[in-house]
């Protein structure tokens, strides 16, 4: 009987920050269209539920939300449902290294074995383990493998993902670079883990500790988690759902609202409502409504300079990708405008988070249902979904 009183004390606590006001007022050009979009993209998909938002200046000025958070019992999706946001958690960790480069822990060109010597096990034919720096690894550049876990079969007593580092420098006989380092992007999910390794290295903080201390807490993101779900927020919880079909028929299967990421939460744990995104959105453009306040505090997380230089690209992501990457953040061009984003995909959870640094406006969503049953379609569907989403910010 408690969890709604304290859930509603959060949320009170949450809203006083400037950043986290919503307002029904100067909703974007294309909002309504955008949100019948979005509706059929999650019938279309056999989405349970999903949510967007878009931010200008710091403050939630659209907001809309459909289908459910769970099924048994039915709970709607709402202003208060904790979405899982997969890889846009890589934004934090390129942060927190950030952090450290300007208090001079660190330099963006060191080599990666002088804090993890362990890694100096990959196997490589096109350098040196020693040619990776700090640079490659924020950039996708270091020619790391995609996935943490390469050995799954899908069977019942293997793990979502390792849980500890020791199983990870285990498997590092076993892993190659795939590419010369620095020559090329090539997305990997391992490369966020040693950076996270490096930051508890220099730090003495685990990573999770570390991300509370340093970001969250100055920000006044009191609702974003990491793991098992806070007792008090269990009630706003999103099931997480996959869309199967065999032989027979066509199901949604509910995966079960909490999960371990294991060792992977650097690059892929973090839980929280849209509303904890629209405060980091906030950051992120500056918005700081003219609060000086504010704008010593958003300085004293990572000043605006060197958040700047963290959306100048390092590498064309290639192929038919019209986006390059910059130290962990795409950049594109969109309609002439220049944006800046990440996506993320993880259980049964997608999401994106765009912006635009010249009209700090932002544009945030989350769904909570993967569909395996034709995955070409839905990859897609939710592609068309993400270029719609980019013309609220570069009509």
């Amino acid at each position: 009987m408690l969890l709604r009183p304290l859930g509603a004390a959060l949320v009170t606590l949450a809203l006083a920050v400037p950043a986290a006001r919503a307002q029904r007022v100067a909703e974007p050009a294309g909002w309504a269209v955008f949100t019948r979009s979005f509706d059929a993209y999650l019938a279309q998909d056999s989405i349970v539920g999903g949510a967007v938002i878009f931010v200008r200046e710091g403050r939630i000025v659209a907001r809309h939300a459909r289908g459910l958070a769970d099924r048994d019992p039915a709970v709607p999706v709402d202003s208060l449902t904790l979405f899982h946001y997969g890889s846009i958690t890589k934004i934090l960790t390129a942060v927190a290294i950030m952090q450290l480069r300007e208090r001079g822990r660190l330099s963006l060109d060191d080599r990666v074995t002088t804090y993890l010597p362990e890694l100096r096990q990959v196997h490589t034919d096109v350098g040196s383990m020693d040619d990776v720096t700090i640079r490659m690894l924020l950039s996708h550049s270091a020619g790391f493998q995609d996935p943490t876990w390469p050995y799954t079969e899908g069977r019942a007593w293997e793990p979502f993902e390792p849980t500890r580092w020791e199983q990870l420098v285990a498997m590092m006989p076993y892993q190659e670079i795939l590419f010369r380092p620095g020559s090329r992007y090539g997305y990997s999910n391992p490369a966020f883990i040693y950076l996270a390794r490096i930051i508890e290295q220099l730090t003495g903080d685990p990573y999770q500790a570390y991300i509370y201390k340093n970001l969250w807490t100055p920000l006044g993101m009191t609702r974003s988690y990491f793991g098992a779900t806070p007792y008090h927020l269990a009630a706003h919880r999103s099931n997480n759902f996959t869309f199967r079909r065999d032989s027979a028929a066509a199901r949604v299967v509910a995966n079960g609202r909490d999960f371990d990421p294991g060792i992977t939460i650097p690059n892929g744990g973090w839980n929280a409502p849209l509303g904890d995104l629209a405060i980091w959105a906030a950051f992120l453009t500056g918005a700081t409504g003219g609060d000086s306040a504010t704008a010593r505090r958003f300085d004293a997380v990572l000043p605006r300079a060197t958040l700047e230089e963290m959306w100048r690209p390092v590498v064309p992501v290639g192929g038919d990708s019209p986006e390059s990457m910059g130290p962990s953040f795409f950049v594109r061009t969109h309609h002439g405008r220049r944006l800046i984003g990440h996506t993320g995909w993880q259980a049964g959870f997608r999401a994106f988070l765009y912006f635009d640094p010249a009209t700090r406006t932002a544009v945030i969503g989350a769904v909570n249902t993967s569909n395996d049953a034709d995955p070409g379609a839905s990859a897609a569907g939710y592609a068309a979904l993400l270029t719609q989403a980019l013309d609220l910010l570069a009509p």
